[in-house]
């Protein structure tokens, strides 16, 4: 709750979330409660097309929270008699966002098929009963994670952008009576890069800029479109989020990353037992989840504190093997291969800090979050407070 409350800040009146399980939703109510008692107006999108299992836990979080504030996604024609049950157990309508595949093909429809099976005629026919509120058009498109530059993931932002402004061509006529829409889109690494557009004066961040400025002033096939980025993970980024940052961001991973997961050594092999030195964690794919990173091969970094040496700076260490309860740490290769290995300044008994590949993975098999002073007085080690975090469904 204070890492999303952080995040829509203390003065916009609007408060806007998105969630991937009910389950968060029932855990933070009484933040959504208390922001509204603020006059701030607070929307939740839960984040994937409605399951019928939900339905009902929906409806009563909607009847809590008044009017306006669940909005559900939807992108089949299945799905609408749940948007029906909704509205009748909560007695108000759900925002509703039609979900675009813009390329990255997790969910959605594409720009030329949102009517398919008279999808968008029958939301447009619900939003003039008053069925439901149609908000607008969404995609996520984590294309972007396989950017490295801000140029790329400038560049992957454009073209999810123009997908939804595709669709909004190609399905004018039936969006012609919803009145100004929403364009929901991005991911972490192409949100982040907004932050350096006025910093860095490139080709692609004008370009950018530009379309967002036509967004407002312009009606497009008649239709008035405001541009809405979503992003979650850049609050607290991992090496997924770094790979796609600028090399000198992605070298200091043990300052920009905010999650690591704490791992003792449980084995040292310095002594020639293996063909390079490696050490023994009691931290596995339960601990840190296993997701791959497209800038090295491996499963986590290992953050060394800045006042402890690494005898090699060419060098990081890495979990390079991972099983379920355990993981193996080692260097990653060096750039001068022909030279060994030194030892892991490592012993049994030691705790090390790991930057996971996935926070959003990682964070979530922990109930809470130890938040630590990282000034360098305390170098990171005294405990200041404790956030619990939702978890399961």
């Amino acid at each position: 709750m204070e890492l999303a409350e952080l995040q829509v800040g203390p003065v916009s009146p609007e408060a806007r979330f998105v969630v991937s399980t009910v389950a968060e939703i029932e855990f933070m109510l009484p933040m959504f409660e208390r922001l509204q008692s603020q006059g701030r107006r607070v929307s939740v999108l839960y984040g994937m097309p409605l399951p019928l299992s939900q339905v009902d836990r929906l409806a009563n979080l909607g009847r809590q929270l008044g009017a306006g504030s669940i909005a559900l996604m939807v992108d089949h024609a299945s799905q609408l008699p749940p948007i029906r049950s909704f509205y009748d157990q909560a007695g108000s309508p759900a925002g509703i966002f039609l979900k675009v595949d813009t390329g990255y093909h997790r969910a959605g429809l594409p720009p030329d098929a949102l009517n398919k099976d008279r999808l968008l005629r029958k939301l447009m026919s619900w939003q003039f009963e008053g069925i439901l509120d149609f908000k607008g058009l969404y995609s996520h498109s984590s294309l972007s994670y396989n950017d490295s530059t801000s140029t790329e993931a400038i560049e992957s932002l454009l073209a999810e952008i123009h997908g939804c402004l595709e669709a909004v061509k190609k399905n004018s006529a039936d969006l012609s009576g919803s009145g100004p829409i929403v364009l929901s889109v991005g991911a972490s690494p192409q949100v982040s890069v907004i932050q350096t557009l006025a910093k860095e004066k490139t080709p692609a961040g004008a370009k950018l800029a530009n379309t967002i400025k036509e967004l407002a002033a312009e009606k497009h096939h008649g239709i008035s479109v405001s541009l809405e980025l979503h992003a979650g993970v850049y609050s607290v980024l991992d090496m997924q989020q770094l790979s796609t940052r600028s090399s000198d961001i992605r070298d200091n991973h043990h300052d920009q990353s905010a999650l690591t997961v704490l791992a003792e050594v449980i084995s040292v092999y310095n002594d020639g037992e293996r063909s390079k030195p490696e050490v023994l964690v009691a931290a596995g794919t339960l601990a840190l989840g296993r997701e791959p990173c497209r800038s090295y091969a491996g499963w986590g970094v290992v953050a060394f504190d800045r006042n402890v040496g690494v005898p090699d700076q060419q060098r990081r260490l890495i979990v390079e093997r991972i099983s379920q309860e355990h993981s193996i740490l080692s260097w990653e290769h060096s750039t001068r291969p022909s030279e060994a290995a030194p030892v892991i300044p490592l012993s049994v008994g030691d705790t090390v800090r790991i930057v996971p590949n996935h926070a959003c993975v990682a964070g979530a098999m922990y109930e809470k979050y130890f938040v630590v002073d990282s000034s360098s007085a305390s170098n990171g080690s005294r405990i200041i407070d404790a956030w619990k975090r939702a978890r399961g469904w």
